[in-house]
């Protein structure tokens, strides 16, 4: 019953472009502000956004794909063909996970990058969130044990999201300044509507790599995120508080069902095996200006009689993310500041969730 109310909700022409909700129009035009007009070098038809709060940590050694399978929700990312003598390298291959806890509860979400220049053992790149980096690290070397893997910081990378200006651009490929060799340049594994992943190195940034026009700010990449429900980072995954269907994990391309082993593996398959996901996490618009005092992460999210609909995550201006009912998204909601003030939500259902879950 749910899926079919949010089928019948979702509609037609609920999204027009890349950049697309209707409440989206602002970020929309603010975004391309500014913008080549000439689109050489393919920059004109993309924008770059600093990934600032995500981290790359490096993981290496003769064990490291069993070591980190067994950790991971997801499949490794296989190597990709080699280019020949005239044909350019094919990009480097990419995953979404999240790792578990025992409980089966989300502790950290992840991108993983296969490097394709290293050929004598694997070498992965691990995308995290940067307030975590560290906890992240005691995660891995805790089941690390005698297993001939290491785990490393990465402090001289650079990590960026490139998104195109509209859907048109969304299957071409980002092309850099000058001939730039980034370390990585692949789809966003998650969605397509998510454009790709760059990383570089920092000294590299300081000749030009990236087209200067076309950088754009953190906070508008958030806000794109936002009107798509891409979560990222513990403010949106809560560490030991999320579960991973449940924040659209198979979604968006990050679990796998056929693959050995992992922890926390049992109470995601038994709840994929009963095919009920009552709650999941929505995209909401504040219908007007937040207090200052703002929103305390984990506060309720009511209907008009009071019950409660979910629970209110994180935000970027007047976008922001919600575990919500499925059965209470088309409900007039609300949430309660810190101060008792109401503030109304509007849910929506991103077009790039497939048709039979809407």
């Amino acid at each position: 019953m749910a899926a079919a109310v949010l089928l019948r909700w979702a509609g037609q022409g609920l999204y027009s472009s890349v950049w697309g909700l209707p409440f989206g129009a602002g970020l929309r035009r603010r975004l391309s502000l500014g913008s080549s007009s000439n689109g050489e070098g393919g920059g004109g038809s993309w924008l770059y956004f600093p990934l600032r709060d995500r981290d790359a940590l490096r993981v290496h050694g003769p064990d490291t794909e069993s070591f980190l399978l067994g950790l991971l929700t997801n499949e490794l990312p296989r190597p990709g063909p080699g280019g020949g003598a005239t044909s350019e390298p094919a990009p480097a291959p990419a995953h979404y996970a999240h790792f578990l806890n025992v409980q089966g509860r989300t502790l950290y979400d992840v991108i993983l990058y296969r490097l394709q220049e290293c050929q004598e053992e694997p070498h992965f790149l691990l995308e995290v969130d940067s307030s975590v980096s560290g906890a992240v690290q005691n995660h891995l070397k805790l089941y690390k044990i005698r297993r001939k893997v290491s785990i490393s910081p990465c402090p001289d990378l650079s990590l960026w999201a490139v998104l195109p200006q509209t859907a048109a651009e969304g299957s071409a490929k980002p092309s850099l300044e000058k001939g730039g060799k980034p370390l990585v340049l692949t789809p966003d594994p998650r969605a397509a509507c998510m454009g790709w992943r760059l990383i570089i190195r920092k000294e590299d940034l300081a000749q030009e790599v990236i087209p200067k026009t076309q950088i754009r700010n953190s906070q508008d990449y958030h806000k794109y995120r936002y009107q798509k429900g891409i979560p990222e980072g513990v403010k949106d995954l809560p560490p030991g508080v999320a579960l991973p269907l449940e924040s659209n994990l198979t979604f968006m391309n990050g679990v796998s069902f056929t693959k050995g082993c992992y922890i926390g593996q049992e109470l995601t398959a038994r709840t994929q095996h009963m095919g009920v996901i009552r709650k999941r996490l929505f995209p909401i618009r504040f219908s007007a200006p937040l207090p200052e005092e703002g929103i305390c992460s984990g506060a309720n999210v009511l209907t008009e009689a009071g019950k409660p609909a979910g629970k209110y995550r994180a935000r970027e201006g007047d976008l922001g993310i919600a575990l919500l009912r499925a059965e209470r998204i088309k409900d007039p909601l609300h949430i309660k500041t810190s101060r008792g003030q109401q503030v109304s939500v509007v849910p929506s259902v991103p077009d790039w969730w497939p048709q039979a879950s809407k």
